[in-house]
């Protein structure tokens, strides 16, 4: 139906290539040439001041439901205000294996309509959104 490219671009930019060495700061370059540099977190010799991978896994989660979510709202005439987002993902020890295991999204919405009306709307935005649909992660949606 439709192809997502992206372009990765890294290199070892003169350093010696150990574990203990080797940079892991990335450049990724989106359509229209809009880049992004990423790295591994902290825990991984990341440098924590770059996104990393599991971080842009909870953001992909959150901007997919937001978009489903404003989306659904338009096509109802219900007008969004605002829309915050404290979402958190929990890298978790699985078995031997570290996965993100679950997802907690808590949007903050500003509406013309009060947070019970909301609450189905964020079912119809889960059930759309295809990361979440991509994914084994559990993803919990707990309004503020």
């Amino acid at each position: 139906m439709a192809e997502h490219r992206i372009q990765l671009r890294w290199s070892d930019g003169g350093k010696p290539f150990t574990y203990e060495a080797y940079p892991r700061e990335h450049e990724i370059l989106f359509k229209d040439g809009q880049r992004m540099t990423a790295s591994a977190s902290p825990a991984y010799r990341g440098d924590g001041v770059h996104g990393d991978p599991e971080d842009l896994l909870v953001a992909a989660l959150s901007s997919c439901h937001m978009l489903s979510f404003l989306a659904i709202c338009a096509k109802k005439r219900i007008t969004v205000q605002s829309y915050e987002d404290d979402a958190v993902g929990f890298l978790e020890n699985d078995g031997g294996k570290l996965w993100v295991t679950r997802v907690i999204l808590r949007p903050k919405i500003v509406a013309s309509v009060d947070a019970a009306a909301l609450e189905p709307i964020h079912h119809l935005a889960h059930d759309a959104c295809f990361i979440a649909n991509s994914v084994k992660t559990s993803v919990k949606v707990e309004p503020r």
